[in-house]
């Protein structure tokens, strides 16, 4: 796969979300997580969901896709575990989109992306639902429907990364990313007859960049 799991890789030529709202993804609903005694828990609270619970609903499933763990990439713009995943104890960073990678045998690269909530969690809990919504197609006997609705999903190019936005290398500095930033900013900004999209592609290129950049 060409997706990195951090910072948030998102599909080039996917709409970004102006203005996010707020979700009301509980943890209510079918569980996959075993507790310390190999029970199964269920979501039956209604607190909010937590960045690990979130992880597994999209793993649980794209598994009932048969998709395997190694074949699915889960970007966002938080930092990983050691087993790849996204941690759950660094609050909610400015761009909480999330975007989910995965590969199947011989049908290519596919992705979905959600950055509609406010919390990283909930965007992944939005791709969970709408992975379980199309498998209900394929329940129902709609094979070639939910061929056709993942057909907008594959051939995708190479996600764009945050450091080729503001043309620098994978390893720049907080200085140069801020030169970058200011540079690009005067010529781009919406008061100075730029692009607003741009503008905002930009200002979130930053911000993944100055939480990783030394």
């Amino acid at each position: 796969m060409t997706a990195n799991a951090f910072p948030l890789a998102w599909p080039p030529g996917w709409k970004r979300t102006a203005e996010r709202t707020r979700a009301k993804f509980t943890k209510k609903g079918r569980g996959s997580l075993k507790d310390a005694a190999g029970n199964y828990q269920g979501w039956d609270s209604n607190k909010p969901l937590t960045i690990s619970q979130a992880t597994e609903r999209v793993r649980a499933e794209l598994r009932r896709f048969g998709v395997a763990d190694a074949d699915l990439i889960i970007s966002t713009n938080l930092k990983l575990r050691l087993d790849g995943l996204p941690r759950s104890d660094l609050g909610n960073p400015a761009d909480p989109g999330a975007a989910v990678y995965w590969t199947k045998g011989k049908e290519g690269q596919r992705c979905m992306a959600v950055d509609r909530y406010e919390r990283v969690a909930d965007n992944l809990a939005a791709i969970a639902a709408t992975l379980d919504a199309m498998r209900a197609i394929e329940r129902h006997g709609g094979a070639l429907i939910l061929d056709r609705a993942f057909a907008g999903f594959k051939s995708l190019p190479a996600p764009e990364q945050p450091w080729q936005v503001l043309g620098l290398s994978s390893h720049a500095t907080k200085e140069e990313v801020d030169r970058a930033y200011k540079r690009l900013a005067f010529e781009n900004h919406p008061d100075r007859g730029g692009d607003e999209q741009q503008m905002m592609r930009i200002n979130r290129a930053r911000d993944a960049l100055l939480e990783t950049a030394s």
